[in-house]
């Protein structure tokens, strides 16, 4: 197990298995290779059924893999060692409505062992720190469901874990809220906290996180540094030439294009290019067949564009993603 990695995961898979007789697969996660390091924050992205949900719920022990092996803080997924350390904030975390912020990290703190006197000199640091001090004995039941984010935040926080699990963590909140919980989040990092958090907002991943990995049917796709991704400067360049569309196919070859406008001779074209190598390439290509370029233009492509070349833009296959509570893990 490695030590210098908050989470290390090698090969990890899980099946559920459906239908009559449980004679129906389906791979939810499909031999997923991850390794965050302590005091980083980590980025999930996927659609909705791309597996995440059922990551997390393998990292905490919740369910078990079926292949592969792991680690959380240096100790076996699941075990009684590492659960200790890690704060989970569950997506759509449910409270009873009898509850105050007071007495919900009574109840939350005592089920992480904490003591009541332990409890009492930290909730009030910690209502202030997610924006709840003066709303500390409102009932739940009249909270919105973005401050039930901030409670579910805080009782995340209270027993002070090492690593934080947070699946949309900035679900139902504002913009300011959402940057308060930013704010929050570099805060804990600066004190050397862990934070793995799924999200399916990308402006959200890009604005705190230090990687990003991208998982789509079970499958981890990209694993990024969100500084490195930024750097591969992937642009899209708007080209208009005196061609017409057959004559660039046969000169293009495999350089895939897409072709917005054509009029009166002059094709009006889009190329996705990485770097300032393969646009010399495309302009020696064009040049050498006789074609003029008359115009050129580029912009570099947003964190969603380049997250929807990677996964592609359809999910057919999401309606198959089993409910954990009535399909059977294998």
């Amino acid at each position: 197990m490695n030590e210098a990695q908050a989470i290390d995961v090698h090969g990890i898979s899980k099946v559920y298995r459906g239908g009559l007789f449980g004679r129906r697969k389906f791979r939810a996660l499909n031999e997923v290779s991850l390794a965050v390091g302590r005091g980083e924050i980590f980025g999930l992205l996927g659609p909705n059924g791309a597996g995440k949900t059922t990551l997390i719920k393998v990292l905490l022990g919740i369910i078990r893999n079926n292949g592969g092996s792991g680690s959380l803080l240096g100790e076996s997924l699941g075990s009684r060692g590492s659960r200790g350390r890690i704060g989970y904030l569950p997506e759509n975390l449910r409270m009873d409505s009898h509850h105050n912020a007071l007495s919900a990290l009574d109840f939350y703190g005592g089920l992480s062992g904490l003591s009541r006197s332990v409890i009492r000199s930290r909730r009030d640091s910690i209502l202030e720190l997610v924006g709840l001090a003066d709303r500390r004995k409102t009932p739940v039941k009249e909270y919105s469901k973005g401050m039930r984010q901030r409670l579910g935040l805080a009782q995340a926080l209270l027993h002070d874990p090492d690593l934080l699990v947070l699946d949309e963590p900035t679900d139902g909140l504002d913009p300011v809220g959402r940057n308060q919980i930013r704010g929050i989040l570099r805060e804990l990092r600066e004190r050397g906290k862990t934070v793995f958090l799924n999200s399916h907002i990308l402006q959200e991943v890009e604005l705190i996180c230090d990687r990003i990995g991208i998982l789509n049917h079970g499958v981890l796709l990209m694993d990024s540094g969100v500084a490195a991704l930024s750097q591969q400067d992937t642009q899209e360049f708007t080209l208009e030439v005196v061609a017409d569309e057959p004559t660039l196919l046969g000169v293009l070859g495999e350089i895939p294009f897409t072709v917005n406008e054509q009029h009166d001779g002059v094709t009006k074209l889009s190329l996705r290019l990485s770097n300032q190598g393969e646009v010399d390439q495309v302009v020696d290509i064009l040049r050498r067949a006789g074609i003029s370029i008359a115009a050129m233009s580029r912009r570099t492509l947003s964190l969603e564009e380049r997250f929807l070349d990677i996964v592609g833009t359809s999910n057919d296959d999401t309606s198959e993603t089993p409910n954990d509570e009535t399909s059977t893990p294998t």
